[in-house]
C-alpha cells in the first residue's frame, strides 16, 4: 500500500521540538517498509493545494499524519485533517474535530468539565475578556500560565509558576506573557503532587491502554517547581532534562490509582471521540485525587519518546504498534472512511 507520511516543514535551524517530527517520520517509514508498504514523505505548508496535488501526484492509499503545526503554528494543526476529509482520503490518528477539540487547551478543558471530567480550574484565555475562574478553585493560590494552542511545553519554565495570587492578580499577567506562549494563554490552578502519562493505542478489540508512566522528578529543590517544562524534554545540557525519567513500576499501594487512571483515560478516549493512537496527561493530588491536563491526540512518536516507552513495556513492537495505527485508519466506520 502506498502511504504518505506527512508532516511539517521544518530546517536544520528550527528548535529541537520542531525538528523532532523529522525522527518520527524516519521511524514511521521504517516500521511501514516493515509491514510490507511503500511509504513516501509529504511536507506541509500553509499551500494546502499543493499538498493534496503531490498527495494525488503518488497515488496514496493513506496519509499516515503526523502534522503538528502549519507555517509554525499550533493553532492550525486541525487544518489538514480537516482537508483530508474534504478528499475523502484516509489517514491516521485524530480526526479534524477531535484534533481542533483537543489541541485548543481551553476548549479542552470546557469540554473536559462539561462530561464530568476533573480538570484543574483556569482563568482565560487571552486574548479575551472573561476574567473569572472556570470549576473550583478554592483555596487555590498557585497557578501555572501555559500556552493555548502550542504543545511540546512551549515557553514552560519555572517562570510559569505564580504563587500567591488570585484571579484577580493572575488575569493581567496572561497578556505579558502571550508572546512568549504562541500569542495566546491561560493560567492553570496548578496540582502539586505526582504527574502520570497514560498512551492509548487502537487496537482489533477497541483502544488499549498501555502500561501507566509517572515522571520523576529526581534531586529537585523546594524552590524548584516539578513540571515537565521545555528544558526537561528538550534541553540536554539542562539539569531538568536528565532528572526526570519516567517508571512503570508501582507498589501494590497504587494499583487502585492507576485502575483509576486507565478508567479515566478511557473515558477520555471515548468522549473526544480518538483514534489511533493518544496520550492523556494527569497530575495526582497529595489526597491521591487524579487532575486530566491534556489530552494529545498525536504524541511524539520518536523513538525515545514516552509513547514508544509505553509500547516496549507492553511489549508491542514500535511496527506492530504502526500496522495497528494504519489498520485504524482503514477500519470500515471511522469518520471520513465509511466506504
Amino acid at each position: 500500500m502506498q502511504i504518505a507520511i506527512v508532516h511539517d516543514t521544518v530546517t536544520d535551524a528550527d528548535a529541537p521540538d520542531a525538528r523532532d517530527v523529522v525522527a518520527q517520520a524516519d521511524a514511521v517509514a521504517q516500521a511501514l517498509e516493515m509491514q510490507g508498504h511503500s511509504p513516501c514523505r509529504i511536507c506541509c505548508s500553509l499551500n494546502l493545494l499543493a499538498v493534496e496535488q503531490e498527495l494525488r501526484h503518488h497515488r496514496v492509499d493513506l496519509v499516515f499524519n503526523l502534522v503538528e503545526s502549519i507555517g509554525g503554528q499550533g493553532r492550525l494543526i486541525h487544518l489538514f485533517p480537516f482537508c483530508l476529509d474534504a478528499t475523502a482520503l484516509p489517514y491516521t490518528g485524530a480526526r479534524a474535530e477531535a484534533m481542533l477539540l483537543t489541541s485548543g487547551k481551553v476548549l479542552a478543558k470546557g469540554w473536559m468539565a462539561a462530561a464530568g471530567i476533573p480538570t484543574p480550574a483556569w482563568i482565560g484565555p487571552w486574548p479575551g475578556h472573561d476574567r473569572s475562574v472556570h470549576g473550583d478553585a478554592s483555596g487555590a493560590d498557585t497557578w501555572i500560565v501555559k500556552s493555548v494552542w502550542e504543545h511540546a511545553s512551549i515557553g514552560l519554565d519555572e517562570r510559569s509558576i505564580v504563587k500567591d495570587a488570585d484571579a484577580a492578580t493572575v488575569f493581567p499577567l496572561l497578556r505579558s506573557r502571550a508572546h512568549r506562549l504562541g500569542g495566546a494563554c491561560f493560567a492553570e490552578r496548578f496540582i502539586t503532587g505526582r504527574e502520570f502519562n497514560l498512551s492509548v493505542l487502537a487496537g482489533p478489540r477497541g483502544p488499549e491502554v498501555l502500561p501507566p508512566a509517572e515522571i520523576i522528578f529526581e534531586g529537585y529543590t523546594d524552590e524548584m517547581p516539578r513540571i515537565v517544562d521545555y528544558r526537561a524534554k528538550w534541553d540536554e545540557a539542562a539539569f531538568e532534562f536528565h532528572h526526570t525519567p519516567r517508571r512503570f513500576d508501582f507498589d501494590a499501594s497504587d494499583q487502585d490509582l492507576l485502575k483509576g487512571l486507565e478508567a479515566m483515560a478511557l473515558r477520555c478516549w471515548d468522549h473526544f471521540g480518538l483514534n489511533g493512537y493518544a496520550r492523556v496527561d494527569f497530575r495526582v493530588d497529595p489526597a491521591g485525587h487524579p487532575w486530566v491536563l491534556e489530552i494529545n491526540a498525536n504524541p511524539c512518536l520518536s523513538p525515545d519518546a514516552g509513547f514508544a516507552a509505553a509500547l516496549d513495556r507492553a511489549g508491542i513492537t514500535y511496527a506492530d504498534a504502526v500496522g495497528r495505527i494504519v489498520a485504524d485508519g482503514l477500519s470500515p466506520g471511522t469518520y471520513g472512511n465509511d466506504t
